[in-house]
């Protein structure tokens, strides 16, 4: 992969990263949430309505080349947000997935936490196989927004 020259976080994008992309504004997201270390999205091909992504700003391929710090950031966040996702989304509970290498399942190769909204009969899926309306999608964003912002 080639560095970028616009920097994203505290390293450079990485060119051909979809994620460093979407964090940089060239290409399109329903955020949620972003700060100084990361940014919460909806995965545009959910496994379930209310799927998201957390992602940090600064490009990793996996959690090997993270810091512990970083890795909690993410799970920090994860579990200020789970309940928040739980609720809106009506679900019954949250799967809380992350994959490290292609043998794990892992399509994205920017560091991705998977908030993925459960419901009782269901079977668990993380990745989706068919892509959401850009309408349902921002719907759902600004429901969730606003719910984490405590509206």
């Amino acid at each position: 992969m080639r560095p970028s020259k616009s920097r994203i976080g505290k390293e450079p994008a990485v060119t051909d990263c979809i994620f460093c992309q979407i964090i940089a504004g060239n290409a399109p997201a329903h955020e949620i949430y972003r700060d100084d270390e990361l940014i919460c999205f909806l995965d545009i091909a959910p496994a379930t309505p209310g799927h998201c992504l957390i992602v940090p700003l600064r490009h990793h391929d996996d959690i090997f080349s993270m810091s512990e710090e970083e890795v909690a950031q993410i799970g920090r966040f994860a579990r200020r947000f789970a309940p928040v996702l739980k609720q809106v989304c009506a679900a019954d509970g949250i799967g809380v997935h992350q994959l490290n290498g292609a043998a794990s399942g892992q399509t994205v190769f920017h560091y991705h936490c998977h908030l993925i909204p459960g419901y009782t009969g269901q079977t668990p899926r993380i990745h989706g196989r068919e892509p959401a309306s850009a309408e349902q999608l921002g719907e759902l964003a600004g429901r969730l927004r606003r719910a984490f912002a405590g509206e």
